[in-house]
């Protein structure tokens, strides 16, 4: 999850909590230290091994700095745009790197069984 808050009212705070409920390895990437439902956010951007699914809680202007590091480092196989963090730009780039682009919402895709 990358944007995760420590502010349970947030969107991606509820995804982190979603996703672990339903038992996907979750890691929530944020600027600020704490914790979701006993998870510790990742500051930075450390290496990540394995990563299946980056979902995106970041607006389209503050997702820049993190291209390499989404397309080099952690090489998911998709990228979730979820609500708000569209962003044409790294779509473009994602599929020149073969990694699958998709605009929805990871809690409606988890609450229907599409996730």
């Amino acid at each position: 999850v990358l944007g995760a808050s420590t502010n349970p009212a947030r969107y991606a705070y509820l995804a982190t909590q979603r996703l672990n409920e339903n038992g996907h390895t979750v890691v929530p990437i944020g600027i600020k230290e704490g914790t979701i439902d006993g998870i510790e956010i990742v500051q930075g951007q450390a290496a990540i091994e394995g990563v299946d699914t980056v979902t995106m809680y970041l607006s389209a202007e503050k997702q820049a700095p993190y291209y390499d590091y989404i397309l080099n480092i952690l090489k998911p196989k998709r990228i979730i745009f979820n609500p708000g963090a569209e962003n044409p730009e790294l779509v473009t780039l994602a599929k020149k790197n073969g990694i699958e682009s998709v605009i929805a919402c990871t809690l409606v895709m988890l609450s229907v069984g599409n996730y």
